[in-house]
Formats: C-alpha cells, structure tokens, sequence
C-alpha cells in the first residue's frame, strides 16, 4: 500500500479556493449583490433628483408660456418687471 503525501490535499485545497473565490466574485465583485444594491440606491436618488427637475421645467414652462406673444398675463408681466427694474408706484406699500 502506497502512503499519501501532501499531494492528495492539493486538489480539494484548489477547488476550495476556487469556490470561495466566486463566492467573494458573487458578492463584492463589479457584478456582485453588494454592487447591485448601491446601484439602485444611486438609480433612486438619481429619479428623485430627476423628478425634482421635472417639476421645475413645468414651472418654468408655464411662467415661459404666460409670457409669451400668444398668452400675456399682465399681472406675471407686471410682477417680473418691478422685479427685474427694482421699482414700485408711489401709492404701493412694499413690504420685507
């Protein structure tokens, strides 16, 4: 009968680190769950961020649109002028 050297614990030492090296792959690598779950905490923040510039454009939008030739609306128009030229009638109150 022959003896066993260290060469018999080669092979499953090998596998075992393999295995346990896509297991770290599996989870912490570029691919992995842990990449995975800051991706779509990132994807939220970006929509929330998105959604928040949406609602400005909108607002932007209908201050453009109350402005423009085809829809004038005076008081938007009178407001926005006092505020670019820094003036008030003589008989407004203004208050800070």
């Amino acid at each position: 009968m022959e003896e066993r050297t260290g060469g018999g614990l080669l092979l499953p030492l090998a596998l075992t680190g393999f295995g346990f090296y896509f297991v770290f792959a599996a989870v912490q690598g570029d691919g992995g769950v842990f990449r995975r779950i800051e991706l779509e905490a990132e994807r939220e923040t970006l929509q929330a961020d998105l959604d928040a510039l949406q609602t400005r454009v909108s607002a932007a939008e209908g201050k453009v649109r109350r402005l423009s030739d085809d829809y004038v609306d005076l008081d938007l128009l009178d407001e926005r002028a006092r505020i670019v030229l820094g003036m008030a009638r003589a008989d407004e109150l203004i208050l800070e």
